[in-house]
This record gives structure tokens, sequence and C-alpha cells, in this order.
């Protein structure tokens, strides 16, 4: 085995003096937006990219930045790999910590070098680590903005990421299944065994480990999403049963179908509040050049395939894959908004009904992890893309940054979320805190908003005895969904 020095030089020194010269001049805001600018592809390419930051965390007293208009503070700190919040209806936040599964098997030199690499970029340095995989129950009593109370709720998970709350229940969104909990609103400890609600596809081999969940607004279905077992299918399609989608799970019975196929590494799943449509952000391929491919933020509709892993951003064929399927490139759907190249965007929360300044009042925020993977970073901020009726509508700008300086980084922005006042909330899980941006005026919401944002149901009215009841139409056969090569069967 090579040593870690011999690692560093082989996979950093080589690689970046090549690449420096391939995306020099590079604009990379051309790449936000519905049309980004796609360089030619590198389909050879050896010795990809890679550009790793020392992580540093932060010190006391230091933050983030905010534009004017926004103050931030730290909500929560101590935490062990804080990655997603999720806001109840009374307005308690839960914070999901976790790390990746353990014996993740390696079946090639470059799954080495790519552990360390990334064992290094998170940070922690040589200490035993500290207890995660959990979920901790932060509470603010009275509404001003700092945590009173805080409990851990669930502990000993395995590798939780999304959550959703209905009906006195908990769901969770572990490695390998979707699980449920009895859990009343205000209690502080969960004793109960958990449930499996449906399995999703887990190990020994679970390359994107990171589960997430929305709820459906009318409540009846969970919708969970499952990333690729690979960076473009070098481990076979049969590793790919069930992933790179979005799965759609009836709560009621634990059912669950391929809802849409194609998405490398979706993240960040959440209603739109104005369209009712379900968007996420997608974590798309590596090793095509320094500049391909973007990440992007998507509408996501049903039985829809979005490419991967043989084609990206509509019908352009990654050669790397055989064999090729140009059947499924032909109904590839093109993603809404592109983010640029390798943010590792993960986080997605709209703002509609929060106590955002005017400038932020109607649109989502966006979550970007960072780069490794490209010879100049990009990423490592919380960025606020504006929509109109439903849609992006602008220029994508940044609004929380200062997690990177001078190549080092304090911290790396997750999952989102909007607290009970209405403030951001941003998990930051390389710097274990969760971070909130509030309104600088003071501006508080009169109610929770919570992150479910479930419909109250319509009321129906009793029928007229005089005037029985129609027999329901028969509705229309579904149009079946297209069959990804074996990447997401549905279940």
């Amino acid at each position: 085995m090579l040593s870690g020095s011999a690692v560093l030089t082989l996979g950093l020194a080589v690689p970046m003096a090549a690449a420096a010269q391939e995306s020099e001049g590079f604009d990379i805001t051309s790449q936000i937006g519905p049309d980004p600018v796609l360089p030619e592809p590198q389909f050879v390419n050896p010795l990809p990219s890679v550009n790793v930051a020392e992580v540093v965390g932060w010190a006391d007293g230091q933050t983030p930045a905010v534009p004017e208009g926004l103050t931030i503070s730290a909500y929560a700190t101590d935490l062990v790999n804080p990655r997603t919040v999720h806001t109840l209806p009374n307005g308690d936040v839960l914070v999901v910590q976790s790390r990746a599964p353990e014996g993740k098997p390696k079946y090639r030199p470059k799954d080495f070098v790519r552990g360390w690499i990334m064992a290094f970029a998170a940070g922690g340095g040589d200490a035993p680590p500290a207890e995660s995989n959990l979920i901790t129950l932060l509470r603010d009593t009275d509404r001003d903005g700092t945590v009173d109370e805080r409990h851990d709720l669930l502990t000993g998970l395995h590798s939780p990421f999304g959550l959703a709350w209905i009906d006195d229940t908990l769901y969770v969104a572990a490695a390998d299944a979707v699980i449920s909990y009895p859990y009343a609103l205000g209690d502080t400890v969960i004793d109960a065994e958990p449930t499996t609600v449906t399995p999703l596809p887990g190990g020994p081999l679970n390359h994107h480990w990171t589960k997430d969940l929305a709820l459906s607004p009318d409540g009846t279905m969970l919708y969970a999403s499952v990333g690729s077992n690979s960076n473009a299918a070098e481990n076979g399609m049969e590793a790919e049963k069930g992933r790179a989608a979005i799965w759609q799970i009836d709560r009621g019975t634990g059912a669950s179908k391929i809802y849409a196929s194609g998405l490398r590494n979706p993240n960040g799943l959440t209603f739109n509040p104005d369209s009712g449509a379900l968007w996420a952000v997608i974590n798309e391929r590596d090793e095509l050049g320094p500049n391909l491919v973007p990440d992007y933020m998507t509408s996501v509709q049903e039985d829809a395939f979005y490419g991967w892993p043989y084609s990206y951003y509509g019908d352009h064929v990654d050669a790397r894959v055989r064999p090729a399927r140009p059947d499924l490139v032909e109904t590839a759907i093109a993603p809404d908004y592109a983010l640029s190249s390798h943010v590792a965007a993960l986080g997605l929360v709209f703002t509609n009904g929060a106590a955002m300044p005017d400038a932020f009042a109607n649109g989502a925020f966006v979550g970007q992890r960072g780069s490794w993977n490209r010879d100049e970073f990009n990423g490592y901020k919380v960025s606020y893309v504006p929509f109109a009726d439903g849609r992006p509508d602008g220029m994508m700008q940044d609004v929380v940054t200062g997690f990177m300086v001078d190549g080092k980084v304090h911290g790396r922005p997750v999952g989102l979320g909007i607290d009970g006042t209405g403030a951001l909330l941003v998990a930051d899980d390389a710097g274990n805190t969760v971070w909130r941006v509030a309104a600088a005026d003071g501006t508080v919401i009169p109610e929770p908003i919570d992150t479910d944002r479930i419909e109250a149901p319509a009321e129906t009215p009793a029928p007229t005895p005089a005037e029985p009841e129609a027999a329901p139409e028969t509705p229309a056969p579904a149009t079946p969904a297209p069959e990804p090569a074996q990447a997401a069967p549905a279940n």
C-alpha cells in the first residue's frame, strides 16, 4: 500500500498541474442557470483533478459571513457531523448527526486513494471519534433565536440522514431502510423500538449512503433518495439496482416504487410550497474534467429518467459507460437549474413564509458542501435562487460565505432548514455547528412553519339523502415508467 505522503503526491500534485491549464479562464458562472455551458468531456482521464482543502474548524467568536440585512449566530455547537435539520410543528428542531457506514469494501486502488482523501477533507485529526449517528432535539422555548433545551432523542442509529414527522410518528431514513418510531410533539426521548417501513438499497457496497426523506403535502407518501453505487457505473449495473433514484413509499402500507431515476446522488428533497412539485439537488458525476458535470437543482417528475449513467444534461452521452443505451438517452430529461461543477450541493429549502428580508422571501437556499475534485475550489457556501410561479427566476447569489478562507476550510454547509421563528438554519458537518441566519431587524413569524408543511385536508360535504353519490369514474391506466437498464427497477 502507498504511504499517506505518496498518495498525496500521486493524488494531488500531478492532476492539479495538468488540470489547471484546462480550466484556466473558465467562467464558472456560465454554468449557473437553466442553460449551462458544457465544455468538451475528457473521457480518457487517468489522473483526474483532485484538490483537497485542510479543515481547521472555527475559532472562538468566528462565524461565516452574511450580507447586510442579515445576521448570523451559532444555534448549536459541539455537535458531531450534523448533516440535516428538521423543524417540527411546535418549533422544536431535530439535528441529524451521522457518519458513513463502516466496512465499505474497496475494490480498486482508486477506492483507497479516494477514501484517504475524503477522510482528510472531513477533518477531525487523530483523536478518537466522538459519538455520532444520533438525533438531537433543540428547543427554543421563548422563540428568541437561542436554544434553551437540548436532548439526544435517538442514539446508535445506522447512519441516519432524512426525517419526516406526521401523526405522532417520526420517520428516519437510515443507510439501508426507512424506519419509524412513535413520537409525540414535546417528548424529549424515544424509548420504543423502531418499525421498518421499507428496506432501501444498502451495503456491503453503499457508495452514496445518505438517504434523504420528504413527506408529500397530503401526508400519504414518503419520498426517499438513494444515490448511485459508483461514479459512472464502473461497478456494473447489477450494483445499481434500485439506486440513482427517488423512491415513493406508501406511508400506510410500506409499498414502494421508483418515482424517478437516472439521478446520480439526489438529496435535499423538499416540496415547493407554490407549485406542490417535488424538488431535489443532485451531485453529478466526476472525472470528465474540472468543469464537468455541473451539479444541479431540479423539479422531479414522476416516472422520469434524468440520464445517469448513460448521459448528462439530457442527451450528452457519457462514452465511458458500456453498453450504451441510446434508447434511454433519448428519453432523458434535462435538469431545471445548474449550480456549476462539483459544488456538492446537499441542502435545499424554500423560503416561502419565512422571516427573511424581501430579497430572499420567495426562492430557495442551496447548501454547497464544496469540491475536492477540481483544480480550483468551488462551493463552500449557501446560495439563494429566486423563484417566480414555482420556477427558478434569476441568477443565483451567494448569501452565507466564509466557510473557506485562503484554501483552509472552517466548515462545510450541508442540510438547510427554517427554525420556529422563520430564520434559516445551516448544518455545518465539518464545523460541528448549526448556524442561524436571521433578519437583522429581528423579524420573526407568528407561528412555526414545520419542515413537512402538511396541507390541511379539504372538508368533504356530506351527501344529500335525496341525491345519492355517483359512482366514481374509473381512472385511466398510468403510463409505465421507462426502464433505466436495471439502474432503478420498481420494487
